[in-house]
């Protein structure tokens, strides 16, 4: 089997990955690492009941969990006052 050239430059590792070409021979696995963001913490909140309904009204038509949701929505709105300081 004919080992296929490296990439020269990032641009080029990008557009055959884009194009959807198999680029595992080209990547040194032996020095990937895998990272985590952070710890979890579990938060437990007290809703009222018409806001959880309201929630899983927009959860329902868009197709994503409840926690999902509103890890994203708290994360936007983090994001957001952060960029305000």
């Amino acid at each position: 089997m004919k080992k296929r050239l490296l990439a020269k430059t990032t641009d080029e590792f990008d557009r055959r990955f884009d194009a959807g070409e198999d680029v595992t021979d080209l990547i040194d696995l032996s020095k990937a690492r895998v990272t985590s963001s952070s710890k979890k913490i579990r938060v437990t909140l007290d809703i009222a009941e018409s806001l959880v309904r309201d929630i899983d009204a927009i959860r329902e038509r868009i197709g994503v969990d409840r926690g999902a949701l509103i890890k994203i929505w708290l994360h936007e709105k983090v994001m957001e006052e952060k960029s305000s300081y």
